[in-house]
Order: structure tokens, then C-alpha cells, then sequence
């Protein structure tokens, strides 16, 4: 089963953390935690992974409409997006798909929400993605995916 959104990019990780954030805000996401993955697990386990960041984003609006329909919704929330750097060289954004949440819940009263998310959630991706030139192929050139 599919679960995440994703496109990879040719900006750096620090940039595209930045315009993730700041593509998240346009839709109206705030940014409530951001976890250092790279970071934790060193220090926890001592393994060494690639810069990541886990970062937990919510729209108000929406989390407050998903509550009301389904008060243990807070399990799933908020909306999780990873920024990864891949070989050094390029960075990937990776989110749940809201859908794949909601799914969890045989809620129907939710998927309103799950598709608005969802949908915003896409224009995220979309506005940290390059078109490809016509001698990219998948591997190399930005892509919006869905896993």
C-alpha cells in the first residue's frame, strides 16, 4: 500500500528545509516539532544515518475539524514530513499521506479532511519541485511520487 508523498530535489538540505517550512506556512501549516534524526540516533544508539528531519506539521482548521469527527484522531496527528539528504547531493520530502491515516480510523466523517490535507499537502510538494529537463530520468530529476 502507497502511504507517503514525496518528491526529491537538487537544493540543499538546509534550503530545502527552509522551503519546506515556508511551503507548509503558504498552506497554512505550522510547524510544531522538529526532530533531528540524524542526531537522536547517534547520540541514542551511535548509528550513523544521513541528515534527516522529522518535522510534525498541523493546520488549526483542520485538526480542529478532525477531532470533533474523531476525538482519538490526536494519535495520528499531527501531519509528519521528513526532509532527507540523499548521497549529499539531494534532498527528499517525504509525507504521510492523510488519506492513509484517516484509513486507520473507518471513519468516513473524516475523509473531507483527509482530502483537503491532502490536497494542500500536494501544492507542498509541488512548490519544492523542479520540472525535470528531458534528459533527467526518474532517478535524477525531481519527481512528485507517490510511495
Amino acid at each position: 500500500m502507497s502511504y507517503a508523498l514525496s518528491v526529491t530535489v537538487s537544493d540543499s538540505f538546509d534550503d530545502t528545509v527552509t522551503r519546506t517550512v515556508n511551503a507548509l506556512a503558504e498552506q497554512g501549516f505550522g510547524v510544531l516539532t522538529t526532530i533531528d534524526l540524524q542526531k537522536v540516533l547517534a547520540e541514542k544508539i551511535g548509528m550513523t544515518i544521513p541528515r534527516q528531519l522529522l518535522l510534525g506539521a498541523c493546520r488549526p482548521q483542520l485538526a480542529g475539524a478532525a477531532l470533533e469527527a474523531e476525538p482519538s484522531i490526536g494519535l495520528l496527528l499531527p501531519c509528519n514530513v521528513t526532509v532527507q539528504e540523499i548521497n549529499g547531493a539531494r534532498t527528499q520530502v517525504q509525507i504521510l499521506d492523510p488519506s492513509v491515516m484517516i484509513s486507520l480510523t473507518n471513519n468516513p466523517a473524516l475523509l473531507p479532511m483527509a482530502e483537503d490535507a491532502g490536497h494542500r499537502l500536494s501544492l507542498v510538494l509541488a512548490a519544492l519541485g523542479e520540472p525535470p529537463s528531458p534528459v533527467d530520468s526518474p532517478a535524477s530529476g525531481a519527481s512528485v511520487t507517490a510511495n
